[in-house]
């Protein structure tokens, strides 16, 4: 049998686990340009509209409010038909309501292909399932969270280049109105290609697809509780909705950021939708190397010490953001704004890639249950932050209170301790708390 890579060879892609590598950020990458494309154009779809404070926190809402139960459904679905099925059909599926989006001629038509579009947000899931399939214990943190932190870096690049893909299609004398539908068009058709390449190019694990080798009596190791088995088993465990709370707390906090940063910063601080999106745009590029710094630090922790060590390093990350986020939520300059907003954001994705950095040694015979349940957390935070907007009718005072929240909820991630001798042998073997 194949065995797990021990190392990442960033520049080959002739390995099976490299290549899902690769391919999983990218595929992650075009869904997060895809489900933020719509944030940067707000101020201008807003005009449009004539959008209310009211109306756009339920945009906000919707975008990120059905991907609680995709991510639920997915995670399952990766241990019963392997993740490059997965993949492949939500790339294909999610492509339609990004390009329906465009098509909006309304309020309520713009809300309903918003909420469809959030089904996309679930390939978080799916590619931390496959990484963690993918790569040993000594790594398998620095390989999540880099495919994560690259793959999310897709929702700073929609927030920096649709403005300058609006800008560049205005200059060639489109409308603004039929501009900001036209950039729309693109994020829909790289999904498509995105689920052609998934497909021919991946397999499910080292061994191969999950389909060839239960049919050859081989058995598949990451899904051996398959489908809602490997739910009801990651429901069972603590820990799981100890994470579940401390990455709500994490990765929401940075979903409801790239919603909201780009109105946030010309309504406060009187920006072009231009220098609002390359503003915002800095936020989610922190990605491209602040996750993986967060999974790569808890491995050489825990290389050191123990599971535990993992554990301390996500409770201080979670400490360093909700003070970054009061300092962001007072900062009266647009200096000192963006300053606050690279700190705690520097935090926030760190943050994000430590706590998936544990995710593989809660449950490995339930894994697609836990990532799913630990994923959906993420945004049930930004669900219950678009929530908090809406009742306070201010982005500010919003950003204050949920500072205050992501401290508290520090104290979740603390709590998810491992018995004194899980520590060092699940990172030299695999095995995994229960």
């Amino acid at each position: 049998m194949a065995s797990k890579a021990s190392r990442i060879d960033l520049f080959t892609i002739r390995t099976p686990q490299m290549r899902a590598f690769h391919l999983t950020w990218m595929a992650f990458f075009t869904c997060f340009f895809a489900w933020f494309a719509c944030a940067p154009l707000m101020p201008v779809i807003k005009g449009e509209f004539g959008l209310t404070i009211g109306q756009i926190a339920n945009i906000n809402i919707a975008a990120v409010a059905i991907t609680i139960l995709v991510r639920l459904a997915v995670g399952p679905m990766c241990d019963r038909y392997g993740p490059r099925k997965t993949y492949t059909w939500l790339l294909a599926l999610g492509a339609i309501p990004v390009l329906g989006v465009a098509a909006a001629q309304s309020y309520d038509s713009f809300l309903f292909f918003r909420l469809l579009i959030g089904a996309v947000g679930a390939s978080f899931v799916i590619t931390q399932y496959h990484t963690s399939v993918m790569f040993g214990p000594n790594v398998v943190g620095t390989a999540n969270a880099a495919a994560a932190g690259w793959g999310n870096a897709g929702g700073g690049a929609a927030q920096a280049l649709m403005p300058l893909l609006l800008g560049a299609l205005l200059m060639l004398g489109v409308s603004e109105s039929l501009g900001w539908r036209a950039a729309l068009v693109v994020p829909g058709v790289l999904m498509l290609v995105m689920a052609v390449l998934y497909w021919r190019y991946t397999q499910d694990c080292p061994d191969g697809n999950y389909d060839a080798m239960r049919a050859a009596g081989i058995p598949v190791e990451a899904g051996k509780k398959g489908g809602w088995a490997s739910f009801r088993a990651a429901a069972a465990n603590y820990r799981v909705w100890l994470l579940f709370v401390a990455y709500g707390a994490c990765f929401g906090i940075e979903i409801f950021i790239h919603n909201i940063a780009a109105v946030y910063y010309v309504d406060n601080f009187d920006l072009s939708i231009g220098q609002a999106g390359m503003a915002a745009g800095s936020f989610g590029l922190l990605a491209l190397f602040a996750r993986a710094l967060g999974g790569f630090m808890s491995d050489k922790l825990a290389l050191r010490g123990t599971l535990n060590s993992r554990v301390t390093l996500l409770f201080i990350l979670m400490i360093g953001e909700g003070l970054g986020l009061l300092w962001f939520a007072r900062a009266d300059s647009i200096a000192f704004a963006i300053a606050a907003m690279l700190v705690f954001g520097l935090f926030t994705h760190m943050a994000c890639g430590a706590t998936y950095a544990l995710v593989p040694f809660i449950d490995r015979k339930a894994l697609g249950g836990v990532a799913g349940i630990i994923g959906a957390g993420g945004n049930v935070g930004a669900v219950m932050a678009g929530f908090l907007m809406k009742g306070t009718g201010d982005i500010r005072h919003t950003l204050s209170i949920l500072s205050g929240l992501v401290l508290v909820s520090a104290l979740c991630a603390i709590a998810v301790r491992f018995t004194a001798g899980t520590g060092g042998p699940a990172l030299a073997s695999g095995a995994v708390a229960s």
